[in-house]
């Protein structure tokens, strides 16, 4: 993982990512910006990823924006940890199994 690539959180909904851009180049030169938008709705989902080109000037933004306001909104900016990863994702709890022959209770009308 890059040092150059920075974790901004604490976005408001409404932060676009050109205002990311224009924000964060005062620190430096921005080579991108990456807003996570949620899959289903295409709506923010308040954190983004900023990277520089130059790995000083992200350090340069961390000290400068951390904690700073920025759209009604105490932002949080940190070196990006790596990616966890997560493995392949198993199926969710919930919905309906067929049982069939009910598992081992056997016959109610045998417990008397």
């Amino acid at each position: 993982m890059s040092e150059s690539r920075l974790f901004v959180g604490n976005l408001s909904y409404q932060t676009m990512e050109n205002d990311l851009q224009d924000y964060f180049a005062q620190a430096g030169v921005v080579s991108s910006v990456n807003l996570m938008l949620d899959k289903f709705t295409g709506k923010s989902r308040g954190f983004a990823f900023v990277e520089y080109a130059d790995p000083a000037d992200a350090t340069k933004a961390v000290d400068m924006f951390h904690g700073k306001e920025f759209q009604g909104r105490a932002l949080t900016v940190n070196i990006a940890r790596p990616r966890e990863d997560r493995g392949p994702r198993e199926g969710g709890g919930g919905g309906y199994r067929d049982r069939g022959d009910r598992g081992d209770r056997g016959d109610r009308r045998d417990r008397r």
